[in-house]
């Protein structure tokens, strides 16, 4: 399936996660919205990690070449994340954790940003606030604000909360903000519905045969 006949699926609460979740089954075939230069820009679109004209003057400037060696960094990251996550999902991060992390390290450390201060007015109140702004210099720029992403799921996120959806076929995760942290399903309107219509064929079933 065309990344571009449906929607990014930007249901896990956590940009990080969002993330991950670039490639998955909404339907029947797996859609990977990075799966090229042009699908990296568009769900970055999607996602807002990236304002609209910087991915404008990246795509300008950038070969498609250029940009579709990006997209293959990025499912690399996404699947090397992935399984860091998948190997700690439901449990706290320990001290230990870090070692893994030296990747995604490595990654920030190429970033270029700076600090600006800005007037913040409010009510008619003005205030000042320090913005970080990013410098868009190149096409890897672009995978900053995904490395930034998936750094603050690890220092924000609670693991123990970072679940898997208990579809069966599903293969999205998010982080359960819910109260009780009760969450089960990437989306009540997809993978809940069908478990609740599989329970309640199950029911009949057993009610014929009983």
């Amino acid at each position: 399936m065309d990344y571009r006949q449906i929607p990014a699926i930007l249901v896990a609460d956590a940009p990080g996660l969002d993330f991950l979740n670039s490639v998955a089954t909404p339907v029947d075939e797996e859609v990977d919205w990075i799966s090229d230069g042009e699908g990296l820009l568009a769900w970055l679109d999607q996602t807002a990690l990236v304002p609209h004209a910087a991915l404008e003057a990246i795509r300008n400037r950038a070969s498609a070449d250029e940009l579709n060696d990006l997209a293959a960094r990025a499912r690399e990251l996404r699947e090397w994340f992935r399984g860091f996550v998948r190997k700690r999902k439901g449990r706290p991060l320990v001290a230990n954790d870090l070692r893994e992390l030296e990747p995604l390290n490595q990654l920030l450390e190429r970033d270029q940003q700076h600090g600006e201060i800005v007037t913040n007015a409010s009510g008619g109140v003005t205030s000042f606030e320090l913005r970080a702004n990013r410098r868009w210099q190149s096409p890897e720029s672009l995978l900053m604000p995904i490395a930034e992403a998936l750094a603050r799921l690890v220092c924000e996120e609670d693991f123990t909360y970072v679940k898997a959806c208990e579809g069966p076929r599903c293969t999205l995760m998010f982080a359960d903000h819910t109260r009780g942290h009760a969450r089960r399903w990437c989306s009540m309107a997809i993978c809940g519905n069908r478990a609740k219509v599989a329970a309640h064929r199950k029911r009949l079933k057993e009610q014929e045969n009983g």
